[in-house]
């Protein structure tokens, strides 16, 4: 019996100790991307107009809501699926329905930028979007080695990519700016970065589609990412929901300053943010058949958001006022109190993401699902009681719905989760 307590906490060890060095990776990626994005936004602020930057918004925010339709929870499956005989029949239904979803959603993109047009009233905006959406044609390529790599732990590799990817088209947004090429150089940098995302991860998997077109299995995938492309799709509406009610409502010139300082108040959060996002499944997965084990490696997570994400929000706040005129220019000044207020809304996040994996890891990916539902409703009638007062109204109000349902919710998931399994003294 001795024994085998040793054994689990040497696995729980090394579980754990993986966890760190992944989101060691993914984070220290995410470091050198800023170094790179801090100087690209240094001089897009001096290159590009508020005018410019409320085009980039809505360019982005069109883009990362066809995006969405794109995921279906399909790596999300490839990660949770019990490895047996039909694992590698699982993997090329993957390939063909990506390939399926993307063609669409490329044709999608396309016929909604004449609707976005009409309601900013921006022609200019058609084209700008369509060729953003010549991303949804290469990506396809490496989803399903994305989604065995982060299966397998091998996180290292989608650092470097990241680290690669961003870093190219944050130098090539740069390069297009400094040579007066204005939106258009922000857009164009992330379709030409693109390939380097697939490379990456095509080349350091050995997975190749075995079976020619078909349906078969899409059932499954569709019933599995079903409540998880709800939750992304909420997701994706809270986070852009303010861009598009700031930019309705008050106009493109106030949408690139609110634009601007969330990027540079949330950016380098929202990216660790994100790198943990994507180490935590593949680790609560691996031990979710031991309560224990599972519980440990949570705990340990959120210390080491809890150690890494909120000394950085605060410094990073604090120093806003001083900072901001030296190195963006005198002219995004009035973007400061929102930039710290929009920072400050970054501690809660990454607790309530994890509190979300934590569900999607034991099977349970439609009780996050109802929860974003609820979260997205209370903070869509927020936003529009806080645009009432000008875009520092709207930072106002994302601080506070964050700062109070966030944690709500992550106490919640983690006392149903616990108890729950506890007595249920089995995971699905």
């Amino acid at each position: 019996m001795k024994s085998l307590e040793k054994f689990q906490q040497k696995i729980e060890k090394v579980l754990s100790s993986t966890f760190v060095r992944n989101v060691g990776w993914l984070s220290g990626a995410e470091l050198v991307n800023r170094v790179v994005r801090l100087a690209t936004t240094v001089v897009l602020a001096r290159f590009l107009t508020k005018y410019d930057y409320g085009l980039a918004a809505i360019v982005l925010a069109t883009y990362e809501f066809t995006r969405v339709f794109a995921h279906m929870g399909i790596a999300a499956k490839l990660i949770q699926a019990e490895e047996n005989e039909d694992f590698e029949d699982l993997c090329n239904a993957a390939y063909w329905l990506t390939w399926t979803l993307y063609g669409g959603i490329f044709l999608i993109q396309c016929l909604v930028s004449f609707l976005v047009a009409w309601f900013y009233g921006e022609r200019a905006l058609v084209p700008l979007i369509c060729i953003s959406a010549l991303q949804f044609l290469i990506i396809p390529i490496s989803v399903v080695q994305y989604a065995l790599i982060h299966r397998e732990n091998r996180l290292s590799i989608t650092a470097i990519s990241a680290l690669v990817t961003t870093s190219s088209s944050n130098i090539l947004s740069l390069i297009g700016a400094a040579l007066g090429f204005g939106v258009w150089a922000i857009v164009i940098a992330q379709v030409l970065a693109t390939p380097a995302h697939v490379f990456i991860h095509y080349f350091n998997h050995s997975w190749r589609p075995t079976a020619k077109f078909s349906t078969h299995r899409w059932g499954e995938i569709f019933h599995f990412g079903k409540n998880l492309l709800g939750v992304e799709l909420l997701n994706v509406l809270r986070n852009n929901l303010d861009y598009l009610l700031v930019g309705r409502f008050l106009g493109l010139e106030e949408l690139g300053i609110y634009y601007f300082a969330f990027n540079a108040g949330l950016g380098i959060s929202l990216s660790l943010t994100n790198s943990m996002r994507a180490a935590m499944l593949p680790h609560f997965c691996a031990v979710r058949s031991s309560l224990q084990a599972l519980k440990k490696q949570y705990f340990k997570s959120l210390k080491v958001i809890g150690g890494t994400i909120i000394p950085l929000v605060l410094l990073q706040s604090s120093l806003a006022p001083f900072y901001v005129p030296i190195v963006f220019g005198e002219k995004w000044i009035p973007a400061i109190p929102v930039l710290i207020l929009i920072c400050l809304s970054a501690i809660p996040r990454p607790f309530s993401e994890s509190a979300s994996q934590l569900l999607i890891a034991i099977g349970k990916p439609n009780l996050d699902f109802k929860w974003n539902i609820i979260f997205t409703a209370l903070f869509t009638s927020s936003l529009f009681i806080g645009v009432q007062w000008q875009s520092l109204g709207v930072a106002i109000t994302v601080l506070l719905v964050h700062a109070t349902a966030l944690p709500a919710f992550a106490f919640w998931a983690t006392r149903y989760t616990f108890r729950a399994q506890q007595a249920a003294k089995s995971f699905p």
